[in-house]
């Protein structure tokens, strides 16, 4: 693989572990929905898919007819694609950084607030009065943990109340940090030494690179 292709691949993959390692090695959870959870890894994964689908079934008449302004509905086809799937999927909650008997208190704390007659079925969660059935599903290697929706019914509005109430709850509380978080850190800085180095190394292959990537 030539330099810029190296870099277009692993550019926004490096920055995601490195972020993800970064939320590993924090002394506080981290809460986010699966919504926003999944269009991060799309974009972790962007560069992937520009330096190999999208390179490898280019359509040459287009290309050479728009030249670089082929790319920009390109990457939106991608990530509109990417918007959809998130949306289509179930509600979920994901939370960085945290153990399953960490989070089920506050959890516990958060139902109470916002449907008093709540009640636990083994690891499900089941709120009536809000619309909302979850199951708890534990990650242990990475340690988090994920609120996973059960059936087809549910409020959207109160799945948004229970990610704001899991904030408030988890934001005093301190754990320690998750070794693992290191090696997605190591990982990360690997590829973005790598990255550099191609391009210090390279530079006139980039140039080339870039003029046959942009079909000018």
């Amino acid at each position: 693989m030539d330099p810029l292709h190296l870099c277009i691949a692993l550019g926004p993959l490096s920055v995601y572990l490195m972020l993800i390692g970064w939320i590993n090695l924090s002394s506080r959870p981290f809460v986010t929905s699966g919504t926003r959870d999944l269009i991060a890894l799309a974009i972790a994964l962007s560069g992937l898919v520009v330096a190999g689908p999208f390179e490898l079934f280019m359509p040459e008449t287009a290309a050479v007819y728009f030249q670089a302004w082929i790319w920009p509905p390109l990457i939106s086809l991608y990530l509109l694609c990417a918007t959809l799937v998130a949306m289509l999927m179930r509600p979920r909650i994901v939370v960085y950084n945290v153990t399953a008997e960490q989070l089920y208190p506050v959890l516990e704390s958060a139902a109470a607030e916002l449907a008093p007659e709540h009640r636990w079925v083994g690891h499900s969660l089941v709120m009536p009065q809000l619309g909302v059935h979850l199951n708890l599903e534990q990650f242990g290697p990475m340690r988090n943990v994920q609120l996973v929706s059960v059936g087809g019914r549910q409020d959207l509005v109160a799945w948004r109340r229970l990610e704001l109430e899991l904030r408030k709850g988890l934001r005093d509380l301190k754990v320690g940090i998750n070794p693992r978080g290191f090696s997605l850190l190591f990982f990360g800085m690997i590829m973005a030494v790598l990255m550099v180095y191609s391009m210090v190394s390279q530079p006139e292959e980039i140039v080339a690179s870039l003029s046959d990537f942009l079909r000018r």
